[in-house]
């Protein structure tokens, strides 16, 4: 599927009603502003020479001219991945639940449950190289990325041997080594690094004629972040320098408890692509094959030097906003339509069909999973607090002064330090 050539369906709708039909909305209540009604418009066809496309993808995958002679997506090694993939991203996410409840948590938990066809579908296409920019739900996408369980649990139980050393907790995970930068708790904060990973990534290239630095970056986020100036000013500087990102909206159609629908003037983000001289693609984020699809053009295309790709992936998340969310503002007819169109299951269903596993095989995935986890559960719980040592580490350029007394030794550690009282 090439996206300068836009021949695909319309839109899916942003909303729908649990029978599948979509709402009509008027927009005469004080939320909107308005007396016209909400119209889904038609994707606009332009000429593949144009600079800017607009294409919107809704089943890219029954359109794209397969030459596989088995007309098949995937083969039977990446189905049992991104199988893998998706299952320890929803055991994970169920795992946490539990451990929060049981007091080993602290702060909010944002769990990632219903979201994995993007998570797996887009990271497990790049390589070590590349890196990822996520939000506060970022425990998943850091799995995508190859951070250990170990690493991430411990994160979240604020341990020493975290990815982020137990101090960044379930909104901050990190990994230089799989060059995860970050989790980012504000919306929009973590757009402005994923452009600047992205610049990088283009210098050492072009300037520093680093022939084999073809690095791509990802930047995750959602739906409510599309009404922050940084995602704007992001996209002109991508578009206008022609940077190797692509923007990844996880559009599950909440922020928070706000509906999409209320808090945009134009609900179909992927069209604020074209704005900027980029293309922007509409998907159907709770199919693992459509999103690889669309992700696989959007990453080479980065990687051939043509510039940034928005994607809009309409998603849904299954559980609250956070833990401490008891979900009451969603619809119980929207929440079950969704559920019904759960992710693994709608692979699992293709895989069955296509004989690229048995229910043997999948049961063993589901099974090995289950044992990392309780791995990781145990060696959470058994690893050491940061010492107080590390309280003022990364918090200073030159910590001498503050932050390490004339004697060499952290002036934390001095008793009276946390008095209040201690020399300065």
């Amino acid at each position: 599927m090439s996206l300068s050539a836009p021949k695909f369906a319309h839109p899916l709708p942003l909303h729908h009603r649990s029978n599948g039909s979509p709402m009509s909305f008027n927009t005469s209540t004080p939320f909107l502003g308005s007396t016209q009604k909400l119209r889904f418009i038609a994707p606009i066809k332009l000429n593949a020479r144009s600079n800017s496309t607009v294409v919107s993808v809704s089943d890219a995958v029954k359109n794209k001219n397969l030459k596989s002679a088995t007309n098949l997506l995937i083969t039977k090694e990446e189905g049992l991945l991104l199988y893998e993939d998706m299952i320890l991203g929803r055991f994970f996410e169920d795992m946490c639940a539990q451990m929060y409840y049981r007091g080993k948590m602290f702060g909010f938990v944002h769990l990632y449950n219903g979201q994995e066809a993007v998570s797996t579908g887009f990271i497990k296409l790049l390589k070590k190289e590349d890196s990822v920019v996520s939000t506060y739900r970022d425990h998943v996408h850091s799995l995508s990325k190859g951070v250990p369980a170990r690493a991430v649990m411990s994160e979240l139980f604020g341990k020493a041997t975290g990815c982020s050393r137990g101090q960044g907790g379930s909104m901050h995970m990190f990994s230089k080594e799989h060059n995860v930068i970050g989790g980012f708790a504000f919306i929009a904060e973590g757009i402005p690094i994923a452009t600047g990973a992205a610049f990088s990534s283009k210098y050492r290239r072009e300037v520093l004629k680093e022939a084999d630095c073809d690095h791509v970056t990802l930047a995750f986020f959602g739906d409510g972040t599309c009404n922050n100036g940084q995602f704007y000013e992001c996209l002109n500087m991508a578009a206008l320098w022609k940077l190797p990102i692509v923007f990844v909206v996880e559009n599950n159609l909440w922020a928070i408890g706000m509906s999409h629908l209320r808090s945009t003037s134009d609900p179909q983000i992927w069209k604020k692509g074209p704005a900027f001289g980029m293309p922007g693609v509409h998907v159907d984020g709770m199919d693992v094959l459509k999103v690889r699809e669309v992700a696989k053009e959007a990453i080479e295309r980065a990687r051939r030097g043509e510039g940034p790709t928005l994607v809009e992936c309409e998603t849904y998340r299954f559980r609250g906003h956070s833990l401490a969310d008891p979900d009451e503002l969603r619809d119980p007819a929207e929440k079950a339509h969704y559920a019904n169109r759960d992710p693994i299951s709608a692979l699992k269903k293709y895989m069955f069909e296509n004989n690229l596993a048995s229910e043997q095989e999948l049961k063993a995935i589901e099974k090995k999973i289950d044992e990392v986890l309780e791995d990781a559960v145990e060696f959470a719980d058994e690893s050491p607090l940061p010492p107080r040592s590390q309280l003022l580490e990364n918090v200073f350029a030159d910590p001498k002064g503050f932050g390490i007394g004339p004697d060499g030794k952290y002036r934390c550690e001095d008793p009276k330090f946390t008095e209040g009282t201690a020399h300065v």
